[in-house]
């Protein structure tokens, strides 16, 4: 029996750093091992490598529209290049993932519905389909998805509501979380750990509060450095970790000075390679997500499936994953003193440990690889 062949189209891919983009990577690549034959349509220009054909690490065949367009140019070019590959491949291919919103749906929709392909939807964050619908072009994608898609996926409740406000049939509309693997992001022996601290040069007795993503205004780091200085001093040992790179680095690190937080107190590692993130979440003791706005953070379930509670914000896309008091503390997003203390509460509490290993039996029961997937296959042989 033929296997269902997918072309997914993307806005911007790994190397790029995002859950959407890991997201897509993650479930392409599990799919290919399952039999199925999967081709990503995406934008190039860095990081991404200076190809038009390129196989990404995870084996996965890439083909890079976008090398040197720049600005709204770029965006047009990609649309209309996912146009032309999609109508130039169109015996190569049954479905079409559409995993973004972007110029290159509005013009791949219509060809997807021409060619009589099945058409499927995935919305990667709350608030995006109600900022989508205030544009023509928007509100014209948003037709054609209710009209056509087979399935528009989503990520929590919230998204359900936005989705039925902007028109889809609810019938059309499937919660899709993103998967963990949790083979790769599990924890490790205290020796294990302790080891792995020596060589990152982390302190054997601090108490490690980490945060692995982009350091972007969206990410509400601001607030989390002014609750971290209010919560320090209640909290001996503790010491934030920030993995990642952005935009507001040099603009953190002023802000940690001016709060008086010194190395020893807050660290800002820097960009890694994506197989190191899971190393310093095994010698953390603790996640932290405060950002007003997500969908569904890969970065969170990580986190939870190495065996780390977390502090978050109290917005949908958080609460459906971290309960108050069962697998770390939640805070009303932007409300500083409220952060702080929950960073300190958990961080002084020895139940620590025990919130963190039922944190990761919930990633276990509801969003490993094998969980996801076998959604996803539910819904192409449907």
């Amino acid at each position: 029996m033929k296997s269902t062949r997918l072309i997914v189209v993307t806005d911007t891919y790994p190397p790029v750093v995002g859950g959407a983009e890991m997201d897509t990577q993650r479930v392409s690549a599990e799919l290919m091992r399952r039999g199925y034959a999967v081709s990503v349509l995406c934008q190039g220009g860095a990081p991404m490598p200076p190809l038009r054909n390129w196989v990404d690490p995870q084996g996965i065949p890439v083909t890079i529209l976008t090398r040197t367009s720049q600005g709204r140019r770029k965006h047009v070019v990609f649309a209309l290049r996912v146009a032309w590959q999609l109508w130039k491949r169109r015996n190569e291919y049954d479905v079409v993932f559409f995993s973004m919103f972007g110029l290159h749906l509005a013009a791949g929709l219509p060809v997807a519905r021409l060619t009589g392909k099945r058409i499927l939807n995935k919305v990667h964050g709350s608030t995006i389909t109600a900022q989508v619908a205030q544009s023509f072009i928007g509100r014209l994608e948003l037709s054609w998805m209710a009209k056509w898609s087979s399935c528009v996926m989503v990520l929590n409740d919230e998204m359900v509501e936005e989705a039925l406000a902007a028109g889809i049939p609810r019938e059309k509309i499937m919660h899709m979380p993103n998967p963990v693997d949790t083979d790769a992001f599990a924890p490790v022996s205290a020796d294990e750990k302790a080891h792995l601290r020596e060589r990152l040069g982390v302190s054997p007795s601090a108490k490690v509060l980490l945060y692995t993503g982009r350091l972007s205004k969206e990410k509400g780091l601001r607030w989390l450095i002014d609750a971290f200085a209010l919560a320090a001093p209640q909290a001996p040992q503790a010491q934030l970790v920030l993995v990642g790179d952005g935009p507001i680095r040099a603009d953190l690190e002023a802000q940690a000075a001016t709060a008086g937080l010194g190395p020893e107190q807050i660290r800002f590692v820097g960009r890694v390679p994506s197989h190191e993130v899971v190393t310093w979440l095994r010698i953390a003791d603790a996640f932290t997500l405060v950002s007003p706005n997500e969908g569904f953070s890969c970065a969170l379930t990580e986190a939870m499936s190495t065996g780390l509670p977390a502090v978050v914000s109290a917005i949908p896309a958080n609460v459906q994953l971290i309960e108050n008091g069962v697998h770390g503390y939640t805070a009303p997003a932007g409300d500083i003193p409220a952060t702080a203390e929950a960073i300190q509460r958990l961080l002084n509490q020895d139940s620590r440990t025990h919130m963190g290993l039922v944190a990761r039996q919930r990633v276990l029961d509801n969003y490993s690889i094998d969980q996801i997937l076998e959604r996803y296959e539910t819904l192409l042989k449907g």
